[in-house]
């Protein structure tokens, strides 16, 4: 296929002869600024701009002989097997999209993308990779975007996903991953600021639930259609997120498993007091001191099987991973202690449990704990829950709209017209004046409304001629005002008609 604008040029005449395809390419990269070994499209890509296509085309092998100018490269729709470190002569800097989906992809060599230097899209979805190796993306920092669905990955080694720093969105769908990726959050060199990581459609038995809870302020974590094993820990991961309407579970609820009710028989639901509203409830204690904090709703003689965390400010603690040194520890029947507590321990403690039943919104798992005075906590910032002081501080804040309202309204109305005694000195300012209805007005019948009218005019400079004569500040007929701004110029001697004399 040759380039459009080659097949366009060519049917150009310039002195009465037409112009060859490679002379008019030639032409249209010396116009275009590009150097010509670097405009070149090949015969069997559509080259646009700075976008080149080679969709469609069946090629089992890289073309070489890209145009390195381009911005957007579609190689998708081929039959290519390897990305090589050579896949391309020389490094694509401007390029930030690469598309090489629908191809049978099953080896990418390492250090095949340090010739993209700044590439944030990068899509590989249906390809048949069943491996990610060590550094397989080395060289992609500034990637931002990465779609592996749709291949057949059942492994991921670790130090895959290094260089991957400023990665924001991973699709792992539709693969074969039977363990949760969490060297994605912990291993040096990866990502730092990942918001969305879709997992549906894979073979995952179980999750890390200790880890996901401490994860999901993150962004959205995606688990739908895994064939999850539905223990009490699960239970109460989905539970939570629930409560929290955490909306990668929100949004696919029915396809996640637990989603029915437990039966009562279940050991997940047997220590749970049903009948118990949830109430947010606050906990002080002294700085140093021992502090118990039981879990909201749930029964004293629960077990440990069935999996209390509580997400503290800080951690994620159960009772299966205490660390005999901390002081965050949970006892089997799910409360919380904390040992020599600290001012840094107040905050907000959530409580997951497996309680069998669906949360109320207005219902909450969540506890609020103060070490130190109720005042010291409140002036750190500690998130109330009582919806009483939210209405107090909106009732106080319409009450203070309202008083000053009628303080501007008494100014207006009730201020003693004082101005026409001190015509001669500056007593009514430059910023505001009142303008006085005249006494022979009232007593001569004309006086047509409340007597007040307010002019704005701009303060007059403190070195004017105070000696000199003025322009009046009114005149009854007419009110005549210096100095007054009208369409950003000062314009002197501006007539203002008075509407009662138009009548």
């Amino acid at each position: 296929m040759r380039p459009i604008a080659s097949k366009l040029l060519a049917k150009t005449c310039v002195g009465g002869s037409h112009l060859n395809p490679a002379t008019a390419t030639l032409l249209l990269s010396l116009c275009l600024g590009f150097p010509p070994s670097m405009a070149t499209c090949p015969p069997y890509c559509l080259c646009a701009s700075d976008i080149i296509s080679c969709s469609g085309c069946n090629l089992s092998a890289l073309p070489s002989d890209l145009p390195g100018y381009a911005t957007r490269l579609d190689l998708s729709h081929n039959a290519l097997t390897v990305l090589p470190v050579d896949w391309i002569s020389q490094p694509f800097e401007r390029l930030a999209t690469l598309i090489l989906s629908r191809n049978s992809v099953s080896q990418i060599e390492v250090n095949a993308f340090t010739v993209t230097p700044h590439l944030l899209h990068l899509d590989l979805s249906s390809n048949q990779l069943t491996v990610l190796n060590s550094s397989i993306f080395t060289g992609l920092k500034e990637l931002k975007e990465l779609l592996l669905f749709g291949n057949q990955i059942i492994q991921i080694n670790p130090g895959a996903f290094n260089d991957l720093l400023s990665l924001q969105r991973l699709y792992l769908s539709g693969n074969r991953l039977t363990a949760f990726p969490l060297g994605l959050y912990w291993e040096p060199g990866g990502p730092r600021n990942l918001t969305f990581l879709d997992l549906s459609y894979n073979k995952l038995s179980k999750v890390p639930v200790q880890s996901l809870l401490s994860l999901t302020w993150q962004g959205g974590i995606y688990l739908q259609e895994n064939p999850l094993a539905c223990d009490c820990a699960l239970i109460a991961l989905l539970e939570y997120w629930m409560w929290k309407q955490y909306r990668p579970l929100v949004d696919f609820r029915s396809e996640y498993p637990c989603r029915d009710n437990l039966e009562p028989a279940s050991e997940c639901s047997q220590p749970v007091v049903s009948n118990m509203p949830l109430e947010a409830q606050t906990y002080q204690v002294e700085p140093g001191k021992w502090l118990r904090v039981p879990c909201p709703g749930l029964a004293s003689q629960a077990q440990e099987e069935q999996g209390v965390f509580w997400v503290t400010p800080k951690t994620v603690v159960n009772s299966s991973t205490n660390d005999s040194s901390s002081h965050l520890t949970v006892s089997p029947n799910g409360t919380l202690e904390i040992r020599g507590a600290l001012i840094q321990d107040s905050g907000v403690y959530g409580c997951v449990a497996a309680r069998g039943r669906q949360y109320d919104p207005r219902e909450s798992v969540e506890v609020n704990v103060v070490v130190g005075n109720l005042s010291t906590a409140s002036a750190s910032g500690l998130p109330h829950s009582s919806g009483a002081e939210h209405f107090n501080t909106a009732f106080t804040t319409l009450a203070s709209c309202v008083v000053s309202i009628i303080l501007v309204l008494l100014y207006l109305y009730l201020t003693p017209c004082r101005c026409r005694e001190n015509r001669g000195s500056r007593g009514c300012g430059g910023r505001a004046i009142t303008l006085c209805s005249d006494p022979r007005e009232v007593e001569s019948g004309q006086r047509r409304s409340n007597g007040k009218r307010v002019a704005f005019l701009e303060p007059q400079a403190e070195d004017s001629d105070i000696g000199g004569p003025k322009t009046p500040a009114m005149n009854l007929g007419h009110v005549t005002t210096e100095g007054i701004l009208k369409n950003g110029s000062r314009t002197v001697g501006q007539t203002f008609t008075d509407p009662a004399h138009m009548a």
